[in-house]
């Protein structure tokens, strides 16, 4: 009898086990944290979260990748979710849903061998302190060219391209905008007017909120939450053209539970799933088609987007390049 009830508690305890996943998670806490909730209290399987950067994520892959600890990695900036797709970190999985997807998200997916798929969208640009605008008669900066102006020394903020998703997106974005040469040459010059490099994306558009910097290059679709919690910030896109990251999921190679985390990953491709991005003030384009839009998404008609390649600046040589030329020959300057 006692090795029944011993074998069956075995058994009880295996099934409690199989009913967790472990993701990674890439996008803001508040997101994470409805995700995991919603999702455990509609299907009774856990959410063990884990809230990493990008960089941060896809470290951790390539430590654990004999043993994964992970099961699915969702969100975050794409090129290092398709560096994860070259480096065989993540599964091969082609999605039934795929077809109510944008184009853009579709290609994230074609391009990785169907190792990644795009979930959101959200452009890069400008956010400023309209306060400190009219106080230090600034005027709003409406193109790239518009920073390098010398009224803006020491009063930008942007992220270090080697620990930045954000940071990496602009200088892929100005590679392929002006050309390589001229890109260095132009982040040589607007070196002069940064007053700090942050390591997170998120850190220069935080600190034009509270009156830390005038403006910063961030992703504007988190400028909204700022001005929602009472901060005087406003976002433009740069009327010569800008690039957009687009945040993506990966199932993990190897991952120990692999079925509970395809049905999580089909789940969070549903227009329900996505719309609790808004919910929680996260204001990127939903990969679903039909997924209602917030208000306060920005509207990607009316932005001039550049025709930004991701197989190519999301390979690992390149962004290994790119990002050791700029430290080489942009934040080794004095300023």
């Amino acid at each position: 009898m006692k090795k029944i009830i011993l074998a069956f508690c075995v058994f009880a305890a295996a099934s409690v086990q199989a009913q967790q996943l472990n993701v990674i998670c890439s996008v803001q806490a508040e997101w994470c944290s409805m995700i995991a909730t919603v999702y455990a209290r509609t299907t009774g399987v856990k959410i063990n979260m884990s809230v990493k950067g990008s960089g941060e994520a896809l470290a951790q892959l390539i430590a654990e990748r004999d043993n994964p600890k992970t099961d699915i990695w969702f969100g975050g900036t794409g090129d290092p979710h398709l560096q994860a797709a070259e480096q065989d970190l993540s599964l091969a999985y082609e999605s039934p849903m795929m077809g109510q997807l944008h184009p853009w998200a579709q290609q994230q997916a074609k391009q990785s061998g169907y190792k990644t798929v795009g979930i959101y969208s959200g452009p890069l640009g400008f956010a400023y302190n309209t306060e400190l605008l009219i106080k230090k008669k600034l005027p709003v900066p409406k193109t790239w060219a518009d920073l390098l102006k010398p009224e803006y020394k020491g009063e930008i903020q942007m992220a270090n391209p080697a620990s930045s998703g954000t940071a990496y997106t602009m200088i892929a974005t100005l590679v392929q905008l002006m050309g390589e040469d001229k890109a260095f040459d132009y982040l040589k010059a607007l070196h002069k007017n940064i007053s700090q490099y942050t390591r997170s994306g998120v850190a220069p558009l935080k600190a034009v909120a509270r009156g830390e910097a005038t403006v910063s290059i961030s992703f504007v679709h988190d400028g909204p939450q700022e001005k929602m919690n009472g901060f005087p910030v406003a976002t433009i896109t740069p009327a010569d053209g800008t690039g957009a990251e687009i945040g993506s999921m990966s199932l993990v190679k190897r991952a120990r539970n692999l079925e509970l985390a395809k049905k999580f990953y089909e789940w969070a491709l549903t227009p329900a799933a996505q719309e609790m991005a808004a919910a929680t003030k996260q204001y990127q384009l939903p990969s679903n088609k039909h997924a209602k839009l917030d208000p306060h998404v920005p509207d990607f008609k009316s932005i001039k987007f550049i025709a930004y390649d991701y197989a190519k600046y999301g390979a690992s040589n390149e962004r290994k390049r790119l990002i050791a030329r700029w430290e080489k020959e942009v934040n080794a300057l004095p300023r």
